[in-house]
């Protein structure tokens, strides 16, 4: 009788057959290089970091684009170039053009060239940042202590105060393109019941904390428009100061 002896040793490095050796290259396959894990964590910083960019930096570049490429100035009548005196009829006619605009006429503001319009939400006290930033959900703001259209004195309205990019896309977009208004732009107030027309004389750049503005005695009507600049900063103001027309 022969016995066969069987190397144990040879037969551990048998070749594996077709099934096992595919079944081994796919797992295989499945395990990250150091390459492919470099890639995906350059590629998932590059989309973090452009999502905070979007929502840091995009109502601006919203703006922009659309003053620059889509947006229109609002359509104005020539009506809106002299201040009608009080009357049921001429009222009526103001009521109607403030809902053109899509605003009403106890207090709010349209600036045809850059298509803003907003209500303005009166006697805010600027000082006071938890009111401010209520009101600036809903609108502009109009500074308590100034004064309101129709009186001699500075009327003063401000938007978009906040100190991050981050809070931005939280207020209203209203006074993002207040940098477009040059001398003569118009700029257009309802206030009970009647329609204020201005004219911009006046655009500058000053101090976070400069406040003569609201403090400041006029003898002549005055409106000054306030925002903060550059965009997305607490760092100055930008200020448009326009006069009835």
């Amino acid at each position: 009788m022969q016995i066969i002896l069987y190397d144990a040793h040879r037969l551990s490095k048998k070749p594996l057959g077709t099934a096992s050796r595919q079944i081994s290259v796919f797992w295989q396959s499945l395990k990250p290089k150091s390459g492919q894990i470099l890639q995906w964590s350059g590629g998932s910083l590059l989309i973090l970091s452009s999502l905070i960019l979007l929502i840091s930096f995009g109502p601006i570049a919203i703006q922009e684009i659309s003053y620059r490429v889509f947006q229109r100035p609002l359509a104005s009548s020539e009506k809106s170039f002299f201040k009608m005196p009080s009357s049921e009829n001429q009222t009526r006619q103001v009521a109607e053009e403030a809902a053109e605009y899509g605003v009403p006429t106890d207090f709010s503001i349209v600036i045809p060239k850059i298509s803003a319009k907003a209500r303005i939400i009166p006697n805010v006290n600027p000082a006071d940042e938890n009111a401010y930033k209520t009101a600036l959900k809903q609108g502009v703001a109009h500074a308590a202590g100034t004064k309101f259209p129709g009186n001699k004195g500075i009327i003063y309205l401000f938007a978009h105060s906040t100190n991050s990019p981050v809070n931005i896309s939280r207020y209203n977009a209203v006074f993002y393109l207040l940098k477009e208004l040059h001398q003569d732009d118009q700029i257009i107030v309802f206030f009970a019941g009647q329609k204020y027309v201005y004219q911009v004389t006046e655009r500058l750049v000053t101090a976070a904390d400069d406040t003569q503005w609201l403090t400041k005695q006029e003898k002549e009507e005055r409106l000054v428009l306030q925002t903060c600049w550059p965009p997305g900063t607490s760092q100055k103001r930008l200020l448009v100061i326009a006069k009835p027309v």
